[in-house]
């Protein structure tokens, strides 16, 4: 059985005329200062055979990431709509800006609540994708740690050309108050595995672990211990080879377990077995709402 921790149900869609997606697909639409397509693209039509085709791959469960609130509801009615799906809440870092009122952590915990809301985030920091601004990021990844830490569900990191910060948020808050977590779409660098490995998050990996020219991302998964390893999509984006130039969809999973199992010279299913119990390890609600379904 193969889990996709992360992706973003509410962004898949037909693209099948308009082929890969890119940023400056005129086909597609872009919120401002923000890294992703505007949920209006969502399309429930074609859902159901996203769901049924990651089945056919024996993806039987699937984690749809949150990225802004005005978003919640759509990923929430998705969540509701699949047995088989959960979700998060949080504000991702490109979503934070002087136009936009902080969501605190009480505001987090409260939205908690909802039965499939399994995870906090995703948060974190991007100063890759202009403009952005350091101090509204770091605060909002503050408040969702603190959310994290008191609901006692993991908290979903991203993190882009932001290493040294995003180790000191993380090492600070880890001395203060604990949590757990994961670093998601890992494709940094082997010391920030490392302070995130010695703080006891998991990291996820995409598929950009199978592009040909991810050979140094490639060396930090052999690094990575198998038992603090998760795996995902990140769909609708990145897919992996041999579905390069394609929307990503949950169903490519099992292309990323592939190759951990070749870097680390195991089996897939050593990876699927080994990856599935690491998610519901950290993710402990989904354990337990699984069970009530």
């Amino acid at each position: 059985m193969l889990i996709d921790s992360h992706c973003h149900l509410n962004l898949l869609t037909n693209f099948s005329s308009c082929g890969s997606i890119t940023i400056s697909s005129k086909n597609i639409k872009t919120t401002n200062s923000s890294c992703f397509f505007d949920t209006k693209m969502y399309d429930t039509v074609f859902l159901d055979s996203f769901i049924q085709r990651a089945l056919e791959n024996n993806v039987q469960y699937i984690q749809t990431i949150c990225t802004k609130l005005e978003d919640l509801p759509i990923v929430l009615k998705i969540a509701e709509q699949y047995k088989n799906v959960f979700a998060s809440v949080g504000v991702h870092p490109c979503e934070v800006n002087d136009k936009k009122r902080l969501i605190t952590d009480l505001e987090i915990i409260e939205l908690t609540n909802h039965q499939k809301i399994i995870g906090i985030g995703e948060t974190g920091l991007d100063y890759y994708h202009q403009p952005y601004n350091k101090k509204l990021q770091r605060d909002s990844f503050i408040a969702h740690i603190s959310a994290a830490s008191a609901t006692n569900l993991p908290i979903i990191v991203h993190t882009r050309e932001a290493d040294e910060d995003t180790i000191d948020i993380l090492t600070s808050a880890m001395h203060n108050s604990k949590f757990s977590g994961l670093i998601h779409c890992f494709a940094s660098s082997k010391n920030l595995a490392a302070k995130m490995l010695d703080i006891g998050l998991y990291i996820s990996v995409s598929g950009i672990i199978t592009f040909k020219n991810a050979t140094n991302l490639q060396e930090i998964v052999k690094y990575i211990p198998l038992d603090r390893l998760l795996i995902e999509t990140d769909s609708p984006y990145l897919a992996p080879t041999p579905m390069r130039g394609k929307q990503n969809e949950p169903a490519f999973v099992r292309y990323v377990a592939e190759k951990v199992a070749e870097l680390k010279n195991i089996t897939s299913q050593e990876v699927e077995n080994v990856t599935t119990h690491n998610f519901k390890i950290l993710f402990s609600k989904f354990e337990k709402q699984v069970s009530l379904i």
